[in-house]
């Protein structure tokens, strides 16, 4: 394995954790949103952990493909995630949660930015195209959160 193959699988393994728990933040907040913009939000978290639960399953059998092993527990998720979550113990405001989910895109964001550097070093013209594609996503989804607590 080449060295740059080897950062390549643990930038992506990087993105699994993150969607492990950003997949678990984004239900919390689906389950809790409260206030008169709740069917919107509620409507709109369960869209976006879908979209996440897809892009963590392509991320880890892509890490598979290149000869990689993903995270595939909680305890390495949160270990490895560059998102942090905590319980939800008192009452947070739906343009909280909104915020919160944008600060994460954004992680996710350089995230990506990164890998899709590392996937071009590292010649892996499918790992490159799966980040630019979901990072074209992850862009536009900013820019509508964005707008949306503005």
């Amino acid at each position: 394995m080449t060295n740059e193959n080897q950062a390549l699988q643990q930038q992506l393994n990087q993105l699994v954790a993150t969607h492990g728990v950003f997949f678990t933040k984004l239900h919390q907040h689906h389950w809790y949103v409260k206030g008169h913009n709740f069917f919107v939000l509620h409507e709109k978290f369960e869209e976006l952990y879908n979209e996440v639960n897809e892009k963590f399953d392509e991320f880890a059998e892509r890490l598979l493909t290149i000869g990689g092993s993903p995270y595939s527990t909680l305890k390495e998720f949160l270990e490895n995630a560059t998102i942090d979550e905590k319980p939800y113990s008192k009452e947070v405001s739906a343009e909280e949660m909104v915020k919160s989910v944008i600060n994460d895109y954004k992680i996710i964001q350089k995230e990506l930015a990164k890998g899709i550097q590392l996937a071009g070093e590292a010649g892996d013209d499918i790992s490159e195209d799966l980040m630019i594609g979901y990072k074209t996503s992850v862009d536009k989804t900013l820019w509508m959160l964005t707008a949306y607590v503005r």
